[in-house]
C-alpha cells in the first residue's frame, strides 16, 4: 500500500476561516485524476494543528468519500499526547481510513525509549497500518534507525516518512530495516537519492501543485529509470524549493490559490506569505506555465 507518490493534501478554508468542503472535494478529485498513488489528509501540510477534532474527522471523511476506494487514504493522526493520538486513531479507523501517518510527539521531546513506547501503544490500539513520521526540524526529536528497527518488528508499523534531510541516516534506515518496510521521503528534493538507495516512494508537498509529474518522478525511480527521473527532478527542483521559501504550508497554499485551486486563507499562527515570497512563488509558477495552464483550463 505505501509505495509510490502520496500527496500531503492542503486543507482549503473559506474567507470566514471555515472548511471549504467544495474545494477539498475538487482537490481530491484532481489528485485522483492525475494518477496519484495515495492521499494523506490532515498532515502538517493540511494545517492539522489548527483543525478541531470535528474538522479533522470531516476532512478525512470527505477525502474517503471522494477517493471511493480508488486510492488508499492515509489519515494524519499524531501528537504529543499518546492517549489523544490513540483516540484519534480509533476514530479515523472507524471512518474507514486505510492507514495512519503519525508524527513523532513534539515539544515534549521523548527519549528513543519513549518514542518506542508511544508508537507501540498506538499500534496496539488500532488494526490500521502505521507510517511513522520522523521530522526533527519540526518536532525537535529524531527517530533513530535502531528505534525504527525495533518498531518495524510490530506487525502494523509498516513504513516511515523520513524527513530528517540526512542522507546518511536515510541510507542506514534502508539498510537496517527489512525489505517489506517502506521508507518514504518526506522531502520532495530528497526523493531521487532516497529511491536510488532503495526507498519506496514519497509523501509530497509539490504534488499538490503537480501531482502527475511528481508521481511520474517516483514511478521512474522505482522502475530504475533514473535518467528519466533526473529530468523531472531538475525541471521541478525550483518548485520543490520555493514551497519552503517560508514555513510549509504557507507557500504551497499560496501557489494553489494563484492557480485558482483554493482561496488564500490560512489559520493563525500561519499568515500569508510576504510580498517577496509571493513574487518568488509566482515567478516559479509562471516559469512552469502553471498559471496559464489553469487559466486556459478554466
Amino acid at each position: 500500500m505505501f509505495q509510490g507518490c502520496g500527496t500531503a493534501i492542503i486543507t482549503p478554508f473559506q474567507a470566514d476561516q471555515s472548511l471549504d468542503e467544495a474545494a477539498l472535494r475538487a482537490t481530491v478529485q484532481r489528485q485522483i485524476a492525475a494518477g496519484i498513488d495515495f492521499l494523506v489528509p490532515c498532515g502538517t501540510t493540511g494545517e492539522s494543528p489548527t483543525l478541531t477534532r470535528k474538522e479533522h474527522l470531516r476532512v478525512v471523511e470527505i477525502t474517503l468519500e471522494e477517493a471511493k476506494g480508488k486510492v488508499p487514504v492515509v489519515a494524519g493522526a499524531g501528537g504529543y499526547n499518546t492517549s489523544e493520538v490513540i483516540e484519534l486513531s480509533k476514530q479515523v479507523e472507524e471512518l474507514g481510513a486505510d492507514g495512519l501517518l503519525s508524527v513523532t510527539p513534539y515539544y515534549n521531546k521523548p527519549t528513543q525509549e519513549g518514542l518506542f513506547q508511544h508508537y507501540t501503544a498506538v499500534a496496539k490500539s488500532t488494526k490500521l497500518p502505521i507510517i511513522v513520521y520522523s521530522v526533527q526540524g519540526r518536532t525537535g526529536v529524531n527517530v533513530e534507525p535502531a528505534t525504527l528497527k525495533r518498531l518495524a518488528a510490530i506487525d502494523n508499523i509498516v513504513a516511515v516518512k523520513e524527513a530528517s534531510g540526512n542522507i546518511n541516516q536515510i541510507g542506514a534506515v534502508i539498510n537496517q530495516l527489512p525489505p517489506s518496510f517502506s521508507v518514504l521521503s518526506g522531502d520532495d528534493s530528497m526523493t531521487l537519492p532516497l529511491l536510488a538507495l532503495g526507498g519506496k516512494g514519497l509523501i509530497s508537498v509539490a504534488s499538490n501543485e503537480i501531482p502527475a509529474e511528481m508521481t511520474e518522478l517516483v514511478r521512474r525511480g522505482l522502475q530504475g529509470d533514473f535518467a528519466g527521473a533526473r529530468i523531472i527532478h531538475h525541471k521541478y527542483l525550483a518548485l520543490m524549493d520555493v514551497n519552503f521559501v517560508e514555513s510549509n504550508p504557507i507557500p504551497v497554499k499560496a501557489a494553489m490559490a494563484m492557480m485558482g485551486l483554493c482561496q488564500p486563507v490560512w489559520r493563525l499562527p500561519l499568515v500569508p506569505p510576504s510580498e517577496s515570497a509571493k513574487n518568488k512563488i509566482q515567478t516559479v509558477l509562471e516559469h512552469h506555465g502553471l498559471l496559464t495552464h489553469v487559466a486556459a483550463a478554466s
